[in-house]
């Protein structure tokens, strides 16, 4: 992709939210990547991230659903069925359930939350809120976290296999087809931003955007740090 200076600025603009505030610096997350984590604190982050899972096709059905342009909506829509699956094709969230079972957190307690944290809840409810309220293409650009998630995944899939070894590894099917999709993911979305957010405003909207969602992922840690990891008085 030919970028202009204006672009490769901006370009570097939202990879540097990444690089000051992606989640992969939360003490949490650094701990299980470490192998410093209890099979309840993996539980406990599996059974919460599931919640998020299963939020980000409505995310993105609330972008489509503003989005007046038939090419842009026909590009996004697989990112629905890429999560939610299709009749005989698993999706992400199937394969996280998977990851739920393997990690030993039954199905059913997955799917009707019953260790969902509220600060969770409340941070994901949020980042849909954002898809819902705002110009898709700002909504597109909150998206681009995907722009770091190849080589966080691919981190995290090496530390289960390493230090979790009470996982089976037919859990790990959503981190592995995560390394290619993420990828795929950030590519379309970068295209869509870079071409839909061309004006100063516009930009610093998307910027804004990235660094909320940074945020969310963020507070997300932190609410199952301090459920499942609370430091001694």
């Amino acid at each position: 992709m030919d970028l202009s200076q204006d672009q490769q600025n901006f370009v570097q603009r939202l990879k540097e939210v990444g690089s000051r505030s992606y989640h992969d610096q939360h003490p949490f997350h650094r701990r299980m990547n470490a192998g410093q984590l209890t099979p309840e604190a993996i539980r406990g982050w599996v059974a919460n991230r599931f919640y998020y899972q299963t939020q980000i096709p409505i995310k993105d059905a609330a972008i489509l659903s503003n989005c007046p342009l038939r090419e842009v909506r026909r590009g996004w829509i697989y990112r629905i069925t890429e999560h939610d699956g299709t009749q005989g094709e698993e999706g992400g969230i199937e394969a996280w359930i998977r990851l739920g079972e393997a990690c030993g957190v039954p199905r059913e307690e997955l799917l009707d939350g019953r260790h969902l944290v509220p600060g969770v809840r409340f941070a994901v409810d949020a980042y849909v809120n954002l898809a819902r309220t705002q110009p898709w293409p700002i909504a597109v650009a909150s998206s681009l976290t995907e722009l770091f998630a190849p080589d966080l995944m691919a981190k995290r899939l090496e530390a289960f296999q390493t230090h979790y070894s009470w996982v089976p590894s037919w859990g790990f099917d959503y981190f592995k087809r995560r390394l290619t999709q993420a990828r795929k993911d950030s590519d379309s979305a970068l295209a869509l931003t870079l071409r839909y957010c061309s004006t100063p405003e516009m930009q610093q909207g998307a910027v804004d955007a990235l660094s909320f969602k940074c945020d969310i992922l963020w507070v997300m840690l932190d609410a199952i740090d301090l459920k499942y990891c609370p430091q001694p008085s």
